[in-house]
């Protein structure tokens, strides 16, 4: 806490005039009152330094008391033990519609090359924790009804037993919504935002998957709607993509793009806002997918929440026994005469790896 240099003064005169006895009373008084200043701070941000490796360390970035929620940076690993590696993968053909009459025959699975037994497969609907991922920057001002409109459609295909959450962004991510919650609240509550700030789209993912380490369901996703532009996040991309190789959370993005020329003011990181999505959400098994027209949003949205209700979900325990904590890569293949209405080829949208579990 800064002190008042008229105030420092005074207390200097005092000192002077009352001697050593009174300097000892107030050295006292200034021990036992310091940690209460500390503790009364009222600092809504605090900047992370830079270690020497050149990485952010984690901190926690506050907001003020009252807020929704607040961005909380834990420290602790959220990465679990493997025994066995799930991997849920969509499949689509050629004109890109999905094929949802495949059999465990039809995949093959390898680990490091190295073909898996595949021992676990499903098709079934079963229910997800979900969360959803809302740009509200001042970028997003022309382009946030689209979003609400997303929001309903995108519940509208969902499992009643769902356990969801939203996320918004902008100066810094807040849950504005969770299951407790119906779909007419959550509209209410976005109607009442007015997009504004700027994009820490990467503390928003963070946020996401922190929260899904304690969710109630094992198939864990995020769906996140922006224009990719982050210029004001905590965490950097290198942090991001290093923390959801860690996490078993499959990540879908729509990137709401503008096809007009890039105005001058446009920062490098809203430049480069569709690569950044594109390389998260493909990380994880996810997509991102472009709407240059706004106006499908929507229809996307919809068909995003249809496809993770058309997953194959398949498990195998690897061949590697080592507990090393190493990234292990995954392949998965498609046999393309698997479907007699597919149009070959095949594609199979999968997580790439995981992390070993550690002794």
């Amino acid at each position: 806490m800064e002190q008042n240099p008229e105030s420092e003064y005074h207390a200097v005169h005092l000192l002077t005039n009352q001697g050593r006895a009174l300097t000892s009373v107030f050295l006292c008084l200034a021990t036992l009152f310091a940690p209460c200043a500390q503790a009364q701070s009222t600092d809504e941000v605090h900047v992370v330094p830079r270690n020497q490796s050149g990485h952010a360390t984690p901190a926690p970035i506050f907001e003020p008391p009252g807020s929704d929620s607040a961005l909380n940076a834990h420290t602790r690993p959220l990465r679990a033990d493997v025994d066995l590696v799930l991997i849920p993968a969509t499949v689509t053909d050629a004109k890109n519609r999905p094929v949802i009459d495949l059999q465990k025959q039809n995949f093959t699975v390898y680990e490091e090359n190295e073909p898996q037994e595949i021992r676990n497969f499903s098709t079934e609907d079963a229910p997800i924790s979900v969360g959803l991922i809302l740009d509200v920057s001042k970028s997003m001002s022309n382009k946030f009804e689209v979003e609400r409109k997303a929001v309903a459609e995108f519940f509208k295909g969902a499992n009643p037993e769902d356990d969801y959450f939203v996320i918004t962004l902008g100066d810094r991510p807040r849950i504005v919504a969770d299951t407790t919650e119906s779909l007419e609240q959550i509209q209410a509550k976005l109607a009442m935002v007015i997009p504004n700030g700027n994009t820490a789209l990467l503390d928003g993912i963070y946020l996401g998957v922190d929260k899904l380490s304690s969710a109630r369901y094992q198939r864990r996703a995020l769906l996140i709607i922006s224009d990719g532009g982050d210029n004001h996040s905590h965490y950097t991309s290198k942090e991001i993509k290093r923390l959801i190789q860690e996490a078993d959370v499959l990540i879908y993005a729509i990137g709401i793009f503008d096809n007009m020329p890039v105005p001058v003011f446009k920062t490098i990181e809203e430049k480069l806002g569709k690569r950044l999505l594109t390389q998260i959400t493909e990380e994880t098994g996810g997509r991102t997918i472009p709407a240059d027209d706004r106006n499908k949003v929507p229809e996307i949205a919809a068909d995003i929440s249809r496809e993770l209700r058309q997953q194959y979900l398949l498990g195998y325990r690897s061949s590697n026994a080592a507990h090393d904590g190493k990234w292990r890569r995954i392949k998965l293949q498609v046999s393309a005469s698997a479907s007699a209405d597919a149009i070959p080829p095949l594609h199979a949208y999968y997580k790439k790896g995981y992390l070993a579990p550690e002794k």
